[in-house]
């Protein structure tokens, strides 16, 4: 080998090995992630971000930790400088002592979406020097921040600041707004209170902390912060006026979102304000905004939102021509009484696929629309006329909601088949008339959600719905349908709500020799119609979804998406009411006001998740079946207004979260099963009972001068309380509270069986009365049984 070729050689060699011990992490730094993982738990059950593996899972001794999933190491230093462990199924704690504070050289930490439910934020966090991203984002960490990890010799470097979605709260502490390198700021989805303080660093750009509990006026220091492209202040409860002039000077500013606050916008500079043109997205909902043309210099929108303002009378000559680039407009919750679209069908509007004009007092026909639009939401007006056929031209339709207005006349056979992405068709309490158009189920096959309720429409069901594989929700209720029962519509996989009541059905619901009938059906609604004959057996033993309870959902899921969710009109405890969001678990079925005769049959006793159980008006004769008494999840009961006779089931004592019962005017007799949860029925409840004796309607039945009977076995009145989701809520929306809480989320429910003031204030005394003398028996029931079980 030649002197040139041995050198060649050598050079190779030196040069491997320098790459070979450039590629090695230091000994400590490996140690110090292999025990950081260690403190861990890789639980695959918390895979929010469906990857269905974690990082960590590379992580060993056989390999160098440079090349481990998650870990960046500097090529020149071989420092660990970036470590990203989101989204790896991580639960556990991370407290001061943890060995991730060793990494002394990260410059990049990425900690989000994972489950670090005990953790508090650590002032060890700022022993990162370095450290010019920090992400600990959707991880649960709870508690205050420590201020000092803000103080001026820590995270000085620091550049993105990400801790959304955790449940962090009290103040937001001061040096977080004097940060010297800060670009990134989102402290959103927290519980953050009190007030902000002077924003104290230029080099913020981006801003959100929406969706927490701040409060007061929103500092004038906001407009010297000259390089801020996006602020977001929304779902906060701040206060006072807001002169928008305060942006003026913001030259670069895309988006500012203000909504859901307390403020009052003003303009008092009116000659020299203008909104930055730089602006792309504004949206000012519940700002007392009352005109637009504070907006007219903003020319490249394309995300408009003033919508819950005061914005009334006609939408300005000016406003459709500049708003040529808008994707989303909201304008719903206002007084608009006019779109003046006669601009619209002269312009092309290429990627306007929103628009949201509900709850305003728009009049006339149906406007012209562009043709570009996806989503249109124009419920709650005044629109009044013939469906123009123009509404056909909407190929891209996907949802179409014309609820509550004044329309007449037919609905034109093409928008059956508008649009092969069309999924919500909802024009319920209109005065639409004539037939369904036959052409649904034809060109709509991806339709999820029909609801035509309340028109004045007749003939027959079409068809072809079964054709719509998709269908989750279908009301056709309080109509002049002349039909016997779909049970065609049995097929439908996912079919949850069927609401045909009040119509003119008639005949009996027939057996079907098809397998698995209905089996994601929730909501059966077929009363105040004429079917006949007896009550359906062979449906009853399929209804999949009312026989199990979903006891692994960890939050209300409601049917509908983002941009529309459904409602539907059921009767419980005795009330017509609007479900105005409908629970994924929630399940009824209403058979009333109809003529079926003959049994129940004791297979309903299966329907575990049933929450409403209405046969009443009826004809049915027999006993009442003791399998009733497994409706576990019961909540209205009612069998009145039928021919039932023998005695009520002791059985029905154990029904702990039955808040409504309705056994009047039949022909029971004996005596009326004793338990917490029957005291707190009233006599109504049994009338017309001519052989029925014992508490509430009389005294005395095998117990002495009326005292309550603790000879039986039940459970305790304090499982009353286990009514999972809906007794709270109706008692809350009579006494006044707008809203019932269900699992921590809001669900209105509207009384629409009467408008009588008057009426509703005797209601709410009455109901007071009833929860005093409710608590007064059950307290009187623990008493007597802790007295038997001395005895």
């Amino acid at each position: 080998m030649g002197y040139m070729q041995l050198s060649a050689v050598l050079l190779i060699v030196f040069l491997c090995q320098i790459a070979f011990s450039s590629s090695l992490c230091p000994k400590d730094q490996s140690i110090s992630l292999l025990n950081f993982k260690k403190s861990l738990t890789i639980d695959p059950s918390y895979d929010i971000c469906h990857y269905n593996f974690s990082k960590l899972s590379s992580w060993n001794t056989s390999s160098d930790c440079c090349l481990w999933d998650g870990v960046t190491c500097d090529e020149m230093s071989v420092h660990v400088i970036e470590l990203d462990v989101s989204c790896s199924q991580l639960v556990g704690v991370i407290d001061s002592n943890s060995s991730l504070f060793q990494l002394s050289h990260l410059k990049k930490l990425v900690l989000s979406m994972n489950d670090f439910s005990s953790s508090r934020i650590s002032p060890a966090f700022g022993r990162f020097s370095r450290l010019t991203h920090l992400h600990l984002s959707d991880s649960h960490f709870s508690g205050q921040i420590p201020s000092e990890i803000f103080s001026l010799s820590n995270l000085t470097r620091i550049e993105s600041l990400y801790l959304r979605g955790n449940s962090l709260n009290g103040t937001i502490p001061s040096g977080m707004f004097s940060l010297p390198s800060l670009i990134e700021l989102d402290l959103s989805d927290n519980h953050f209170s009190g007030h902000l303080e002077d924003f104290k660093s230029n080099s913020l750009r981006s801003i959100d902390l929406n969706n927490n509990q701040l409060q007061g006026r929103l500092p004038k220091s906001i407009q010297n912060l000259v390089n801020l492209t996006w602020l977001d202040l929304s779902s906060n409860n701040f206060s006072g006026d807001v002169d928008v002039s305060l942006f003026s000077n913001i030259k670069n500013l895309q988006g500012l979102d203000l909504s859901y606050n307390r403020f009052s916008l003003t303009n008092e500079n009116r000659a020299n304000f203008t909104l930055p043109e730089s602006l792309f997205s504004l949206r000012l909902a519940a700002c007392e905004v009352k005109e637009l043309e504070f907006i007219r210099p903003v020319k490249k929108l394309w995300d408009l939102n003033l919508s819950n303002n005061k914005i009334q009378g006609r939408i300005p000559d000016w406003a459709w021509p500049i708003w040529l680039n808008l994707d989303r407009l909201n304008l719903s919750h206002n007084m608009l009484t006019d779109m003046n679209s006669t601009n619209i069908n002269s312009i092309s509007y290429p990627s306007l696929y929103i628009i949201d004009l509900r709850s305003n007092f728009l009049q006339g026909s149906l406007p012209i629309l562009p043709n570009s639009a996806q989503y249109l939401f124009m419920s709650n007006n005044n629109l009044s006329e013939e469906i123009p056929s123009s509404v056909c031209n909407l190929r891209s339709l996907k949802v179409l909601d014309l609820a509550k207005n004044n329309l007449m006349g037919e609905i034109p056979q093409c928008l059956g088949n508008v649009s092969s992405s069309l999924e919500v068709f909802d024009m319920h309490q209109n005065n639409l008339s004539g037939t369904i158009p036959t052409t649904f189920g034809i060109g709509s096959l991806q339709l999820r959600s029909l609801n035509l309720h309340d028109n004045k429409l007749q003939g027959k069901l079409p068809r072809s719905l079964a054709n719509c594989k998709e269908l989750q929700v279908l009301d056709l209720g309080n109509n002049h349908l002349n039909d016997t029962f779909p049970m065609w519509l049995a097929t439908l996989p996912k079919l949850q709500v069927l609401s045909l009541r009040s119509n003119r059905l008639h005949g009996p619901i027939g057996t079907s020799r098809m397998r698995n009938l209905f089996p994601e059906l929730r909501i059966l609604d077929v009363a105040y119609n004429a079917l006949t004959e007896t009550l359906p057996t062979s449906l009853f033993q399929h209804l999949k979804a009312m026989r199990t309870i979903n006891r692994t959902m960890k939050a209300p899921v409601y049917l509908g998406d983002q941009y529309y969710q459904d409602s539907v009109t059921i009767v419980s405890k005795g009330m017509m009411l609007e479900l105005v969001r409908i629970l994924t678990i929630y399940t009824a079925i209403d058979l009333s006001s109809n003529k079926f005769k003959g049994p129940i049959p004791s297979v309903m006793g299966d329907f575990i998740a049933l929450h409403v159980l209405n046969l009443s008006h009826n004809g049915l004769q027999g006993q009442i079946p003791p399998s009733l008494g497994d409706l576990s999840s019961v909540e209205s009961l009612d069998l009145s207004g039928n021919q039932l006779s023998g005695e009520i089931p002791q059985q029905l004592v154990s029904l702990t979260s039955l808040a409504f019962l309705n056994l009047s005017h039949n022909h029971l007799q004996g005596c009326i099963p004793q338990g917490p949860q029957v005291h707190t029925f009233e006599n109504s409840s049994f009338a017309g009972n001519d052989g029925l004796r014992g508490l509430p309607i009389s005294k005395g039945c095998g117990t002495n001068d009326g005292e309550i009977d603790t000879n039986y076995t039940t459970s305790s009145p304090d499982e009353e309380s286990n009514s999972e989701f809906l007794d709270d809520f109706w008692k809350a929306a009579l006494m006044g509270y707008g809203s019932g809480l269900c699992i921590g989320l809001s669900i209105i429910y509207f009384i629409i069986s009467t408008g009588n003031p008057k009426w509703l204030a005797k209601m709410i005394l009455k109901l007071e009365h009833k929860l005093m003398m409710r608590w007064k028996k059950i307290e009187r029931w623990h008493r007597n049984h802790r007295r038997n079980n001395r005895f």
